[in-house]
């Protein structure tokens, strides 16, 4: 990447597994549910989780569908540091999230009992229901950048014209060539 900044109105965010700590949610829920104690995050090594982990593909759907329908009452925590950048940001404009769930309702709940008053409302979620439909939203948004955990939807988007950037995460590794952030302290450091 080059040494110029992104603008915060121009770059845009995935939800679960950008902002949001879905792994830990994921994680807690197989344990404290299902008995699935003892899986680590380095675990989940593919992004579809069944691929790697010694469970049921129906138990990992039964966790994940909880956490997308009712994201405050699983207890999703934010990634560390996204709750105080995204603040940041937003006192530069707004700040915009693509997600592929299909509902926006459970994630603005989630970031009106996450985030402050004057931030949350300056945030926009867009819902696309599909992991391989993003492109076209972020475009039709203006956005010129883009930050995702997925590596396939980052090298769809890095296709299309769009700085892809990947939030490094376990099931990511090693399987782009695309720029990369480890933490939200790297991600203030582009746009801020």
């Amino acid at each position: 990447m080059n040494s110029s900044k992104i603008q915060p109105a121009e770059i845009g965010f995935d939800f679960d597994g950008v902002i949001a700590d879905t792994v830990e949610a994921f994680i807690r829920i197989a344990c404290e549910q299902y008995g699935h104690c003892g899986i680590r995050p380095d675990d989940i090594t593919h992004f579809s989780v069944e691929e790697c982990l010694d469970m049921e593909a129906g138990i990992a759907e039964s966790i994940f569908l909880q956490i997308l329908r009712d994201s405050v009452g699983t207890g999703l925590l934010p990634m560390s540091g996204a709750v105080e950048v995204l603040g940041e940001m937003t006192e530069h404009g707004p700040v915009t999230i693509v997600t592929a769930r299909p509902e926006a309702e459970p994630v603005h709940d989630w970031l009106q009992a996450v985030f402050p008053d004057p931030v949350w409302p300056r945030i926009r979620v867009v819902t696309t229901g599909d992991h391989d439909d993003k492109a076209r939203h972020i475009k039709e948004l203006g956005l010129s950048a883009f930050i995702d955990d997925r590596a396939a939807t980052c090298q769809q988007l890095h296709s299309a014209g769009i700085l892809a950037i990947v939030y490094s995460q376990p099931w990511n590794r090693d399987r782009h060539d695309l720029p990369t952030v480890r933490t939200w302290a790297d991600i203030r450091a582009l746009c801020l």
